[in-house]
């Protein structure tokens, strides 16, 4: 058996590469790629592509768009370059090994008009650790912090450039902080919920590169209604068939 399973994103719209046994995507990809408010034409960076799934999505919901995706593991570039080809993306979507703690030996500076990650938010000392490598380092800052990916975004963003990330509602007023430190200013929030009665896990953030004072916050995104099954608008989502841009849908899906 193949150490790689080939899976499908979207209703079957997109295919990529995943490794059985390492790092593999979670809802947390679709709802960022749905988030990020894209213009035509944009050049799109994803910091930590992992397996090139936030990458792969933009591409199909932004056909006229460039994207380049950064990746520290080899396995994992490797990966997401045979996803790119089975999708026949390779004139939009360039991947590139190398260390975000580098940035500056690998891009030119203010060369992307969006920068979009879903970086890992335990600290190192914190939780149970993956033995496996790729969760390692998908999910605790081993090989870069959250400082680590802002000083990244800030030296790729033009100026009014967008940040668009996913991060832990528990570090919420630290990736504020940190944010506007960096001269990254909030421009849009949006709280993620398992369930509408269940407090936020997870926050949706998208910052402007010089940006002025004053936030946008949307109504709160609910991941389920019952059980398992999702609310309509992550129904539509998944499907691929939300408009992108992070806007609400109506509680009957419209």
């Amino acid at each position: 058996m193949s150490e790689n399973s080939l899976d499908t994103l979207i209703d079957g719209k997109l295919r990529l590469y995943q490794s059985r046994t390492g790092y593999r995507f979670s809802l947390d990809a679709l709802l960022l790629a749905h988030f990020v408010s894209v213009k035509r034409s944009a050049r799109i960076i994803d910091l930590g592509t992992g397996n090139g799934t936030i990458a792969l999505l933009l591409s199909q919901l932004h056909p006229t768009v460039s994207l380049t995706g950064l990746e520290l593991q080899p396995a994992m570039a490797e990966r997401t370059r045979q996803s790119v080809a089975l999708n026949s993306l390779e004139a939009r979507l360039a991947v590139v090994d190398g260390d975000l703690r580098e940035v500056g030996s690998l891009f030119a500076p203010a060369s992307f008009d969006i920068v979009v990650s879903n970086p890992p938010f335990r600290k190192p000392s914190s939780g149970r650790i993956s033995s496996n490598r790729e969760r390692q380092l998908a999910r605790h800052e081993i090989a870069g912090t959250l400082k680590d990916f802002l000083s990244a975004a800030i030296y790729l963003l033009r100026s009014k450039g967008r940040l668009a990330l996913i991060y832990s509602a528990e570090r919420a007023v630290e990736l504020l902080a940190s944010l506007r430190s960096a001269g990254l200013e909030p421009k849009r929030l949006r709280w993620v919920h398992s369930f509408a009665e269940d407090e936020a896990l997870l926050v949706l953030v998208e910052a402007v590169k010089g940006g002025r004072s004053g936030v946008d916050v949307a109504a709160p995104l609910v991941v389920y209604c019952t059980g398992k099954e999702y609310s309509p608008e992550v129904a539509a989502i998944v499907a691929g068939i939300a408009k992108p841009g992070g806007k609400a849908l109506r509680a009957d899906g419209a």
